[in-house]
């Protein structure tokens, strides 16, 4: 049994995907509409940044058909702090914004931290045991994006797979340093390809999006699988992520 496989992009605005992702002359407002009917799932990038209204969770909810998820990534203020299991009010704020309005829509969760953040075990727990499992009667699920190498071993795979949280998978070819982290800790796969390029109009070539629909295949054994092109090369990641969507219908 295989388990859906979402694809997306980071994000639905960014100017020179007009003309070329979105047709020419379609107004910014219907550009969300038509993003997720090309697409299965977006993640939210906003959210790292600033909190949004209840009406702006309602009018996203509203604008994308049956079936479409988003992925939210969690505030910034959370994350990027010295003392992470400090981190309780933040995430309270982060988590008291509305996105539960999505319903169904809602998909995971993702906890990016920064290349300076080192693991230590205790504090990292600490962190993980105010995670909350469900909110308004929807299960939370939960993604942890790490960039030091330090988190590439078994003690904090042990930890992500205790709490029920997935390791982010990070595929960044300019950032080398980044650990690529691959365990099944989570009954879930969230990964991030951030390694397209502009000089091929897929972002990708035809072997290494194989190669990708390949593994997003053997992701979908163990569970439901997130997948987004994010960063590399902006402009080209909604044609990369039609192109992995038609390798894997």
């Amino acid at each position: 049994m295989t388990h859906p496989i979402r694809v997306g992009v980071g994000g639905w605005t960014y100017e020179p995907w007009r003309g070329v992702f979105y047709p020419q002359g379609l107004t910014q407002k219907k550009e969300l509409e038509f993003a997720s009917r090309a697409l299965t799932s977006i993640e939210i990038n906003g959210t790292y940044y600033s909190s949004f209204k209840p009406d702006s969770w309602m009018k996203w909810r509203d604008e994308t058909p049956d079936g479409f998820v988003f992925s939210v990534k969690a505030s910034r203020f959370t994350t990027n702090r010295r003392v992470l299991s400090d981190g309780a009010a933040s995430m309270e704020i982060f988590l008291n914004q509305g996105l539960t309005l999505l319903g169904p829509k809602l998909g995971p969760i993702n906890w990016q931290f920064m290349a300076t953040k080192k693991f230590d075990a205790e504090d990292f727990e600490g962190f993980l045991k105010l995670l909350p499992r469900e909110k308004d009667g929807l299960r939370l699920r939960h993604a942890l994006e790490v960039r030091n190498a330090s988190f590439d071993c078994q003690e904090f795979y042990d930890l992500a797979a205790k709490y029920g949280c997935a390791i982010v998978y990070a595929e960044d070819d300019e950032a080398p340093e980044w650990p690529r982290i691959d365990q099944p800790t989570a009954d879930f796969t969230y990964a991030r390809l951030m390694s397209s390029r502009e000089d091929e109009p897929a972002g990708m070539t035809s072997a290494e999006l194989d190669a990708i629909a390949d593994r997003a295949r053997r992701w979908a054994e163990r569970g439901d699988v997130y997948a987004y092109f994010i960063s590399g090369a902006k402009v080209r990641n909604p044609s990369a992520a039609v192109a992995l969507i038609e390798r894997l219908k």
